[in-house]
Formats: C-alpha cells, structure tokens, sequence
C-alpha cells in the first residue's frame, strides 16, 4: 500500500500535478473533506431525508471555498507557465495598456452615442408633443377669446366647436354652459379649484390621459373657464411617430403593459443601421386632473434606426451634411491608420526586446556551459544593445579571466614544484660536528624564497658554512639562488680548476683563463669560491641580477673559521660575555662586476661563542618606532644562548613577527646559528 501511495504521488510529480506550497494542500484537504461530508449527506439522506439537509451548509460553504481557492491557484498557475516567457508578458502588458483602454473607449463612444441617439430620439417624440401642446393652448386660447367676445354680444356662449377629434367644455361661474365634440373617452372632466388662469399640460383623469389646456376669464356675467382636452390615442402618437419609428406609450413609467403601440421600426439604409437598432424611453410628466399633483409620469418607448435620427439632425443643415459626414469618416480612417501604425510599432518594439532577451537567454545557456566564447549579436545602437555589448565584455573578459585562473593555476603548480626543489635544495640532515652545532632557518617572503644558506661537511672536522641573500624576490631569485647552491657545491666537493692570479699593469689581482690542474674541494679556499661565483654569475646572469654572498671554512682541529664575505651582512660572533666580532672582510657582490677579487679571513672560535649570520629580513622589518635592528637581535642570542638553536631561532623569528604586528612579511627571514662546543 505504501509503495503504491509512492507511486501515485511520483507519478503526480512527473505530470506536475502534486500540491505545492500550504495554499495548495489547504485546497486539497478542503476538497477531501467537502468530497467526504457531500458522501455522508447522501448516504444519510438515503434513510431520512433530513438527515441529509444538516450536512448541506457546511458542503455548500466548503465548495464556495474550494472553488475561490482553486481559482486563486489556477489563476498563479497560469501567470507562472503563461506569462513565463517576457513576449507573453509584454503581450499581456499591451494588452491591459493599450488594448483595453482602446475597447473602454469604444465601449464609452458606443455607449455615448447610443445614449445621444436615444435621447435625440426621445427628443424628437417630446418636442413634437410639446408641439401638440402647443396647438391645444393655441386652440384653446382662440375659443376663449371667441366665447368672449359672443358673450359680451348676446350675453350667452355662442355655440363652438372642438378642433379634429377633441373635446370642449365651457364653464360660466362653475356651472357647466357648453361643451362640443365626441367625447370618445367618456369622460366628462370637473372644474378643478386650483385652476389657474392659463394651463396647458398632460394629465390624467380617471387613468386616462390627455392633452389639456385651460383658460380662465373674468367677464360681466361672471368667471368663464374654457377647458380643450384631447385624448393620447393612436392619432396623437402616429403624429408623434411620423418619420421616426415605433412608439409604445405606457400609462406609467413602471407599467408592462402599454396603451398603444403605432408606427414600425425603419428599414435599414445604412451599415449600422444593420447591427444598431436605437430603443429608448422617454418620460413626461403627467399632471393629476382633480388634484393638481404630480403624479407618476407616463412612458414613451421610442425604437428606431440611426439613419432616421441622423436625418432628423442634419435636416436643419442640409446643405453641411455631407461635408460632416464626410470628414467624420475620414477622422474615422485616421484613426484607424494611426491604430494600425502604433500596433505594428508595438509589435516591432516587442520582437526587438524578446528578440535581444532571448539572445540573453540563450548566452546565460551557454555560460552555464562554460562556453564563454559565446557572443551576442548586436544589431542596433539602444540600451538593450548596450546591455548585450556588456553580456559580450562580461563573457570575454571571463573568458580572459578563465585563461589567466588556467595560467595561474599553472604557474601555482610550478611554484608548488619550486617550492617542493628549493625545499631539498636547503640542508635537510645536518652532521653536526663534535665542537660546533649549527642550525639554520628560513621563511621565504612568498612563494619561493631568493635567500640561501647551506652547510657542507668536509670529513669529520671540517664544514662549509654558507649564506646568502639574491637581489629581488621570487622565481627568478629562486633560479639564482639554485644556482649559486649548486655552483658551491659542486665546487666545494668535487674541486674547481685552480686559477692563477696575475697582476696587470697599474691594476689589481686578476681572474686569467688559464687554468692549471684541478684543486682538490678540500683544499680550496672561500676567496677563490667567491672569484669563480662572481665571474660564473657575472657572464651567465643578467647585469641586474646579483647576490650577497658569505663563505666560511670551519676546521674543528684548529677551532678556526676562514671566511670571506661578498657584500652580505656581516655575521657576527657572540661571545659569552656579550662581546661581538664582526666577520667583515671580503669584497663586493658576485655577479655585478667581472674580475674582482675577494680577501679571507680568520677567526677563532672559543667554547660556547655563536656565530650568527642573518638576512637583511630579519633586522630591517619596521613598525611605528622604526626598524627590528641588529641589537634586538643580538640581545635576543644573547639572552637565550643556552636554549637549543633551534629554540633561539624560534623565538627571533616570533619577535621579528610581533614587530610588524601580523603586517605582510616585507622580505626573507633567513637565520643561521652555530655554537662552539
């Protein structure tokens, strides 16, 4: 069953179908338990019928909030997959921007017009009432005056009679004298009180309606009131409807059932004659007869063509209305084209951002790749332009940048590989002798290091000591230094040619390149080391490189050390009572000048003595209060000259550390220690 569920649940995520996020599971747990309580209201009302009807609110509630939930769900669905892509999105963008405006406007226009034509409908059918109005009043007043004047003649109403098919009634100090016409409606109207002296409106008497005027005069044989009255009948409304349209006249606005319904809709004339067929209702007012209230008005529903209203409005100006309409249509194909431009603009807009998105896209795909050699293609002079000449400098210079990390990492290697050598070239297992222990040391400043020190035992009693500093820093130090350790090696234990001094007019001692038979390593002498070293690097080394060089013969019968020294700091020997010899004798650098020759000394070691020798690493560092210096140095040997060497290295290098406060080692640190025993 488990594995099933798995299954299931796998196979949901594949078609991505699975529920993501608390909204999703909230919506599938309220539609398990809406599935769940619509079951047990159906099984429920299977046994009673109002079992079930308990159940039914909450199923209805429950489906209300799925479905808002699963339309809220469906609706981000759709945004994420849909509106993905930048064109869908833009689309949509213009859409809301430009498109549904547009369709408001239209809407608003059509709504307008069709408002306008309604109301100019409506306009037309009570002008024309009015009209009708109008000539009751007129009609009215001509009676009036009539039965005046015949009753200051005679003294009686002379007999009159009511225009087309209305009805007349004479008053004389509110008795009925005289009346004439038909009476269709069968309605006698009473003589209301509030009747003023001249009145002309709708009314109603015993809902009915009716056009009605009266006049009220004061005469001799007393007050005389002419009511004229005519029925709204179909006569009245095909006059109204003439040239028009339908008309449908209502009792009462909220009526549904009319009183009569004359005229027919026109045949269509023109295109939006076809599709728009104007409806509208107009309202008058209506005047209660006996009261003389307003009362609920009367409805007039008009329907008609546009080409009818259009010629009731350019009726009055015949002769302008083509010129009209002629420039509306071509406001109207204006219009259309300026649409028609902006959409084609639009969408050349939309082509060229999707376009260079998609470029964009499609170079993050191939950096994805490591394909840095990937370039855009730039095609016009705007900011997406730009944006894609920065996506090209940005993967050119990665692509540099990778070609430097591989050249780094290769020139990191071979360093490793230098460091590995010049880590052997250093003496590794020093033998020490029975009256002298010696220690060296070195950190180098980067990577590799350009100081050298070395010893070489010559037989049991006898060593080398030797130590330098190379000008600059790094590999090429590194080379340099490699070189001299191997120059004064091999020629310390495998002998060198002897070479034979001889003096040069008003010059001194001079290297000649004859040689004479080869010198033992053991008999040679620190001087004539140095000569060889200086004439070897000079020739084989460019002119800025050179280096420091000290040469020293420690023979353990005679407690005697013969050293020379090339421009390297003097070492010192510390004797137990503090007192300090320097070790200056020698010459210049080797590898700077040809032909130069060294001088020798010779010291002798008592017990317990140290010699110490030093880079320039160690003494010149700086801080706030200047150099480390050569005292601190020697004041440290001193205070721990019987700790180990190695101890005393350890605490000078920390020292010379404390210094320069975790500051970037400025040079070597080379140390070389050797105590007399």
């Amino acid at each position: 069953m488990r594995s099933r569920l798995l299954n299931l649940r796998l196979w949901l995520e594949t078609k991505g179908l699975f529920p993501k996020g608390k909204l999703a599971f909230l919506t599938c747990y309220l539609l398990g338990l809406d599935l769940l309580l619509f079951v047990i209201m159906q099984s429920a009302g299977l046994f009673h019928s109002n079992f079930g009807q308990y159940l039914s609110g909450w199923v209805i509630f429950l489906t209300v909030g799925v479905a808002a939930l699963g339309s809220f769900l469906l609706a981000n669905l759709l945004s994420s997959t849909l509106l993905w892509r930048l064109r869908n999105r833009l689309v949509v963008t213009y859409v809301f921007i430009g498109v549904i405006p547009l369709i408001l406007l239209t809407t608003l226009a059509l709504g307008t017009f069709y408002l306008f034509a309604g109301q100019f409908a409506t306009f037309i059918v009570t002008s024309k009432l009015a009209s009708e109005l109008k000539g009751v009043e007129s009609t009215n007043l001509a009676i009036s005056r009539e039965a005046e004047a015949g009753l200051a003649a005679t003294g009686a109403i002379p007999a009159l009679r009511a225009a087309n098919d209305g009805e007349l009634w004479i008053w004389l100090d509110g008795k009925l004298a005289s009346r004439s016409g038909e009476n269709k409606s069968g309605i006698v109207p009473s003589l209301p009180q509030y009747l003023p002296p001249q009145f002309t409106n709708v009314v109603r008497d015993r809902n009915q309606l009716f056009l009605r005027s009266g006049t009220t005069i004061e005469t001799k044989k007393g007050r005389m009131a002419v009511i004229s009255s005519q029925p709204i009948n179909q006569r009245v409304l095909l006059e109204l409807a003439s040239d028009l349209g339908e008309l449908t006249l209502f009792p009462r606005i909220d009526s549904i059932k009319p009183l009569y319904a004359v005229g027919n809709v026109p045949d269509s004339s023109q295109m939006f004659d076809r599709r728009v067929k104007v409806r509208f209702v107009a309202a008058t007012s209506v005047l209660d007869w006996p009261t003389g209230d307003i009362t609920e008005p009367a409805a007039i529903r008009v329907e008609t063509r546009v080409s009818k209203i259009y010629d009731h409005l350019s009726s009055a100006s015949f002769f302008f209305a083509p010129l009209i309409q002629l420039r509306l249509f071509l406001l109207v194909i204006l219009f259309l084209v300026i649409e028609i431009m902006a959409l084609l603009i639009g969408v050349r807009l939309t082509r060229s951002i999707t376009g260079a998105v998609d470029d964009l896209y499609q170079g993050t795909t191939h950096v994805n790749r490591a394909d840095f050699s990937h370039r855009i293609p730039v095609k016009s002079k705007d900011q997406i332009a730009a944006l894609s000449s920065s996506f090209n400098l940005m993967t050119a210079s990665i692509e540099k940048l990778v070609v430097e990390q591989k050249e780094k990492q290769r020139l990191e290697n071979e360093i490793t590989i230098a460091q590995e050598v010049q880590a052997q070239l250093f003496p590794r297992h020093i033998s020490q002798l029975p009256s002298l222990e010696v220690h060296g040391f070195c950190r180098p400043a980067r990577s590799v290091s350009g100081d050298y020190y070395d010893f070489l035992s010559l037989g049991s009693d006898r060593m080398i000591l030797a130590v330098g500093d190379v000008s600059g820093k790094g590999i090429s130090a590194a080379l340099l230094m490699a070189t001299i350790h191997s120059a004064v090696r091999a020629y310390s234990m495998e002998g060198i040619p002897a070479l034979r001094q001889v003096q040069a007019v008003g010059a001194g001692p001079a290297l000649v390149t004859t040689y004479d038979p080869v010198i033992p390593g053991a008999e040679i002498s620190p001087a004539m080391l140095l000569s060889l070293l200086n004439h070897q690097l000079y020739n084989s080394t460019p002119m800025e490189k050179y280096a420091t060089l000290f040469l020293a013969l420690y023979d353990g019968r005679e407690r005697s050390l013969t050293f020379s020294n090339a421009g390297h700091l003097p070492p010192l020997l510390l004797s137990e009572s503090g007192d300090v010899r320097r070790l200056e004798p020698g010459g210049t650098v080797v590898g700077l000048f040809d032909e130069v020759a060294y001088d020798e000394g010779t010291a002798h070691l008592r017990p317990g003595e140290i010699f110490l020798a030093y880079s320039d690493g160690v003494t010149e560092p700086e801080n706030d209060f200047g150099e480390f210096g050569e005292q601190r140095l020697l004041d440290l040997v001193h205070e721990n000259r019987d700790l180990p060497l190695a101890r005393i290295t350890q605490i000078v290098t920390a020292a010379v550390d404390d210094w320069i406060s975790g500051a970037e080692q400025p040079d070597d640190v080379t140390l070389v220690l050797a105590r007399a025993r």
